[in-house]
């Protein structure tokens, strides 16, 4: 055997393993989903979604059950309608509670669902209509300040 060809041929291993690692490396740690999950989408709609982003998390109880996939406006009532992605075997009432959280004072938004006791089980594609907007600091902030806050 040629020694030339020996060293292209491990070279070229080397490069194979490398990529395949790095592309191992790139869907881990991006949290990307080749095949998907299993999960089921809902809609909740807000009167306003500050803060709130693609791909923040939704949970109940502290524990992560879910993503937010898409963030739009209805023209119509002018609310925010926000889609989710919810891990399948999880079953919402049509009762819950969708409500906007931070995480820690200045951390990121999040959706926390408090299930409802109701026995009317939501679909794929249903609306969750009991919500709560995010508490605007800067609007508590500035009734305080100047004297607007009721005590």
């Amino acid at each position: 055997m040629n020694k030339k060809y020996v060293v292209e041929t491990g070279v070229g291993i080397f490069v194979v393993i490398a990529l395949i690692c790095i592309g191992y490396l790139s869907v881990k740690l991006g949290d990307v989903q080749l095949f998907g999950k299993d999960s089921y989408p809902l809609k909740a709609r807000f009167s306003s979604v500050t803060g709130l982003r693609t791909g923040n998390d939704v949970m109940i109880s502290g524990v992560k059950v879910g993503q937010v996939t898409g963030i739009v406006l209805d023209k119509k009532d002018f609310v925010s309608i926000v889609n989710l992605n919810i891990q399948e075997g999880i079953n919402l009432s049509d009762d819950s509670l969708a409500s906007i959280k931070t995480s820690g004072l200045i951390g990121d938004k999040y959706i926390n669902i408090s299930p409802g006791g109701s026995g009317f089980m939501l679909e794929p594609g249903d609306m969750l209509i009991e919500t709560q907007a995010p508490i605007d600091f800067e609007d508590l902030v500035s009734k305080y300040v100047f004297g607007d806050a009721k005590e």
